[in-house]
């Protein structure tokens, strides 16, 4: 198994019996085929003719099935990899631009954002923030206007990423001007500073059978999936250890680690972030090396349990060459949406709450605590972390046997995430599977078979069906928490 961290503090319901004295105290596209560009599209593949132009070039847009660009003349081009019903393509025509199929794998971005170019409007004052009781609508940009197309999506999605570095997570640094780094087969070595200073930390590779080069899932801690499982499919492990580039013992470890090391103890970002950050410098690393190492840098995945859990998310959501995100009974400040959390504690569960998180240990930007009262002025909720995977996939493993662990409040953000989802043409691409049981972060063989449909899908570029939406908990009541609809998005 992968590694497991236990919390600290950790409540449970009264039927459970728990002695859990550790750390934590948070559970808690298509294209035509031809030669594919860089970052592999689903979809139909492209026609053949003996002399055509080279096939189209998949665009970064994903899983929907963007439109590829017609080749230039010349010889047919390279074989294309085909999505859900399309097959893998022969050598591809020039002229018309293909649509993608629905089904195809995730397209993984070219860059670490790519919104970049966005222009994003001021944030409001504190006192300035609308109440709302309900989960913001992800489609409703900062200017007031509903996005009317799927390329809307790329700002509309940079303006939620600023909102949740403004008001909860704090900044992710850019790429530093200085990054460079071995991968050997059993460790990524990264460095990275801005020329005056610099830092360097190294995360532990596992190899699975083969020759390589092969899919790897970063794990936070190693993660605490199957390993075994995920290996014998042909994918790497990467062991991230998060903590040596932000510490998290309790509130007061805030600004200690390599992180902060680099940008200073007064950084507003919060440790999550600072992890995040490092996530995305082992892939600038895994990039630069892909060569000659045997990790395949363009499907990489990411998975953490528990505070780790939450960490992995905000990996996922805020580098767009993850290619799949999977979150482990990550609660509250991962999966779970503020607003809910807020709601079961009202009724009387016992549940992880935005009051109590905030002062509990360094995860969020300091100002978050503002909030503490108030999560209905948050301008989003965390359905809209979730959907800033999107098209990338995410796939939410969720415990609903402890009350604190928040999986009604999962279970909103996922569904309401999964209308993002929907919009963009790939609903299935945010899978969501609760179980109840009892032993936080032990990984359940009953959700193996969807552990493995999703990395066969989105790692290996399988064509498989990989679509979970399940729960045995209580049902989401859209009615009560959605007051917007789903736009479909051409």
């Amino acid at each position: 198994m992968f590694a497991k961290r236990l919390p600290l503090g950790f409540v449970v319901m009264a039927s459970l019996a728990c002695a859990c004295a550790s750390q934590n105290n948070e559970p808690g596209g298509s294209g035509s085929g031809g030669n594919v560009g860089p970052t592999g599209l689903g979809g139909a593949g492209g026609t053949s003719t003996a002399s055509g132009g080279a096939g189209g070039t998949g665009t970064a847009s994903g899983g929907a099935g963007g439109m590829g660009t017609a080749g230039v003349s010349g010889t047919g081009g390279a074989a294309g990899r085909g999505g859900t019903g399309g097959g893998t393509g022969g050598a591809g025509a020039g002229g018309a631009i293909g649509t993608g199929g629905s089904g195809g794998a995730t397209t993984v971005g070219g860059s670490e954002n790519s919104g970049t170019g966005c222009t994003i409007p001021a944030m409001p004052s504190y006192a300035a923030l609308a109440t709302n009781a309900k989960l913001p609508d992800p489609f409703l940009s900062m200017s007031g206007t509903r996005i009317a197309t799927k390329a809307d999506w790329t700002c509309r999605r940079a303006e939620i990423a600023a909102q949740l570095q403004n008001w909860e997570l704090g900044t992710k640094p850019a790429k530093p001007s200085q990054v460079s780094g071995s991968v050997t087969t059993t460790a990524v070595n990264v460095t990275a500073g801005d020329g005056t200073k610099s830092i360097s930390f190294t995360a532990s590779i596992s190899l699975p059978a083969g020759n390589g080069p092969f899919p790897a899932i970063i794990g936070y801690i190693g993660g605490s999936l199957n390993s075994t499982a995920v290996k014998n499919l042909g994918v790497a492990i990467i062991n991230f250890n998060n903590d040596d580039i932000a510490v998290q013992n309790s509130a007061s470890s805030r600004g200690q680690g390599k992180f902060y090391t680099l940008y200073g103890s007064t950084h507003n970002a919060g440790s999550m972030m600072a992890w995040a950050w490092g996530v995305s410098r082992i892939i600038d690393v895994l990039e630069q090396n892909a060569a000659t190492s045997k990790i395949d840098a363009k499907h990489i995945g990411v998975t953490g349990c528990s505070r780790d859990g939450k960490g992995a998310l905000v990996a996922g959501a805020f580098d767009e060459r993850i290619a799949l995100t999977i979150p482990q009974e990550s609660g509250s400040g991962g999966t779970a949406t503020w607003r809910i959390s807020d709601s079961q504690k009202a009724a009387g569960m016992n549940v992880q709450t935005l009051s109590e998180i905030t002062g509990e240990n360094d995860w969020f930007t300091n100002s978050f605590s503002q909030f503490n009262n108030t999560a209905t002025k948050l301008p989003y909720d965390h359905h809209m972390l979730l959907g800033m995977v999107a098209p990338r996939a995410v796939l939410a493993i969720d415990n609903t046997g402890i009350d604190w662990l928040t999986a009604p409040s999962s279970w909103g953000a996922e569904q309401a995430g999964r209308m993002i989802f929907q919009a963009l043409g790939v609903p299935d691409n945010l899978g969501a599977s609760q179980v109840s049981h009892g032993d936080h972060c032990t990984f359940q063989a009953s959700q193996e078979p969807e552990v493995d449909a999703y990395i066969k899908k989105f790692l290996l570029g399988q064509n498989v069906t990989a679509s979970v939406n399940k729960t045995d908990g209580p049902a989401f009541n859209p009615a009560m928490w959605v007051a917007w609809t789903t736009p479909t998005l051409p």
